[in-house]
């Protein structure tokens, strides 16, 4: 996850840079705050708690670097079914029933090694996590224990009826997936109504004291809604807007076409960098972060450039701390059957199973050649993501669309939005082999 509004306040006063860490600087105070990508998407979510630094290249079967150090944020789809079927969600989830799901105390056994494991942060998910009966036992559980624990719904069953329960649980977030204004969402969620359902579902997390947020996959079909949609948030007095670049897994692989291409997604960023700037001047407190894709980093740098060049420098320590993706690093996802992955797009690929290992050695475990490579310091890449000058910032993107569209999950990302000229690369064919990138600045 790409904080824009931390980045904001850190233009607005800037602060020194802190001691260093096993080699690299102190990163900026992480807020507890994390999301669930949008149903469909990903997003490289950072832990209350996780430091991005001290990993050493991995080899052998363990990384002895994670011993002592916190946990990743976990994104658990406690259950895949769902009264929508979405276009991009990621879990593929239908209205019905997915035999082998965890049971109630199978999810509790897995707690108690996430909460040795030092696992900040929990995010119940989906599928849609209302629809699992004992949602609220396992969320005031996890409170209990001193999780983080964040509700990522579709906003459609946070109703009258259960308000109550889920205020009084205590989640200390709850996310909401809006893909448009009326019909262009209720089109992407495939049910006449769903905005009107997911809006009352916001405003009574809204009114009931919940800090609630709203999520968009920004994509070729919908970008023209973000405007309305940056309004509705203001107006509405919604706490945080959360922007999910689209992710090329389940639904969303299939439906890739849709895909924002590069001039949408820098018009779509340049509102939110100015929307968010807006706010930061002010002095007014609203958050706003981007997912799934990791070259917002850069082009914050670009635009920071342009408009408080005295400042580049700073900001660019600042995003080189920060380092772009995380995936297999700080952020995790558990299914609804217990496979582990490195993140939420990576379903197709299984790092093993809660009910045969704990989640705490497979997490460990660097034989697995996509773990060892994630964990890898810095990342062995190929192409554009190799040469780039910026890879200290982005940390390679995402490498799910990469294995989608090329088998080799260490090629370059397509969905990256910056220019050849931009992130000083030129296009000779040695591009195409893996390089050991600078950390240096352009």
């Amino acid at each position: 996850m790409f904080r824009i509004s931390q980045f904001m306040q850190e233009i607005v006063k800037p602060t020194p840079l802190g001691p260093k860490r096993n080699g690299r600087p102190e990163a900026l105070p992480a807020s507890p705050e994390v999301d669930q990508p949008a149903e469909g998407t990903s997003a490289a979510v950072h832990g209350a708690t996780a430091s991005r630094s001290g990993f050493a290249p991995a080899s052998g079967r363990h990384c002895s670097a994670l011993r002592g150090r916190p946990g990743p944020v976990v994104i658990w789809n406690l259950v895949r079914r769902c009264n929508l079927t979405c276009r991009h969600c990621y879990s593929i989830s239908a209205d019905k029933d997915f035999p082998g799901e965890l049971d109630t105390q199978e999810v509790y056994t897995v707690m108690d090694d996430l909460t040795a494991f030092r696992v900040p942060v929990l995010i119940l998910s989906g599928g849609e996590p209302l629809l699992r009966p004992d949602i609220f036992d396992i969320a005031r559980r996890a409170k209990g224990m001193g999780f983080y624990v964040g509700l990522s719904s579709n906003g459609t069953l946070v109703t009258r009826t259960n308000i109550r329960a889920i205020a009084d649980t205590g989640f200390d977030y709850v996310g909401v997936s809006l893909d448009g204004i009326e019909h262009t969402h209720d089109r992407f969620r495939r049910k006449d109504g769903a905005f009107e359902e997911s809006l009352h579902g916001i405003r009574l997390c809204r009114d009931a004291g919940i800090k609630v947020g709203v999520r968009f996959t920004l994509t070729q079909d919908n970008a023209h809604d973000l405007p309305a949609l940056l309004q509705l948030v203001e107006e509405e007095g919604i706490d945080k807007f959360y922007l999910s670049h689209l992710n090329y897994a389940g639904r969303g692989n299939k439906n890739r076409g849709s895909d924002a291409v590069t001039e949408t997604t820098r018009r779509a960023m340049d509102l939110l960098f100015n929307t968010a700037w807006m706010y930061a001047e002010a002095g007014r407190h609203k958050e706003f972060v981007t997912g799934n894709n990791d070259a917002d980093g850069v082009y914050l740098l670009f635009w920071v450039r342009r408009h408080f060049p005295q400042l580049e420098g700073h900001i660019r320590a600042r995003l080189a701390q920060w380092g772009g993706n995380s995936s297999g690093v700080n952020v995790a996802n558990i299914d609804n059957l217990g496979n582990v992955h490195p993140d939420t797009m990576w379903w197709h690929h299984n790092l093993g199973n809660v009910r045969e290992r704990p989640f705490s050695a497979i997490w460990q475990d660097t034989s697995d050649p996509l773990m060892a490579g994630l964990k890898a310091v810095p990342r062995q890449l190929k192409g554009r993501c190799g040469a780039c000058g910026y890879f200290d910032i982005c940390g390679g993107n995402t490498r799910v669309r990469a294995q989608q569209l090329t088998g080799d999950p260490w090629q370059e990302d397509p969905a990256c939005y910056l220019s050849d000229a931009e992130i000083g690369v030129s296009s000779s064919p040695e591009h195409s082999q893996s390089c050991v990138c600078s950390s240096s600045p352009r």
